[in-house]
């Protein structure tokens, strides 16, 4: 089950990166919507399982499914899927985050230019009387 759910989560992150690649705004709005019901949902089973080995009187959960999981061969192979799955799901996040970041600095710095340009000083002619700026063009004209 937390496989499965961890595979959803790294598919929906490869393409939250493919949409911020893309630029497509209105596409990750409605992704995040799946990302957080997915994020939930393994948060869920995470504690769960925490709440069971507690129960069993495991303080540490990470060792004590190792313990449980040293003479089940199959049960070892599905938990290191759980655990290689949940390293590429917080790499994947990672560089999602990062690629967030360069957009909004890309958008940042492209915004801070509209507002110099808006607030362009005031010129003087040679008599000092105060006359508009540049070709008198607004920005964005033809």
């Amino acid at each position: 089950m937390e496989a499965t759910q961890l595979r959803a989560f790294v598919d929906l992150l490869q393409r939250e990166e493919a949409l911020l690649l893309a630029g497509d705004t209105d596409a990750l709005l409605s992704l995040t919507q799946e990302k957080t019901s997915l994020y939930h949902t393994q948060q869920r089973l995470h504690e769960a399982r925490v709440q069971l080995l507690k129960r069993l009187g495991q303080d540490d959960p990470a060792q004590a499914i190792h313990a449980l999981c040293q003479d089940l061969p199959d049960t070892r192979r599905q938990w290191d899927e759980v655990l290689r799955l949940a390293a590429e799901a917080r790499e994947r996040n990672t560089l999602n985050g990062r690629l967030i970041v360069e957009r909004l600095q890309h958008n940042q710095g492209a915004l801070d230019i509209l507002l110099k340009a808006a607030n362009r000083p005031q010129l003087y002619d040679a008599d000092g009387n105060p006359r508009a700026s540049g070709s008198g063009r607004l920005l964005g004209s033809a």
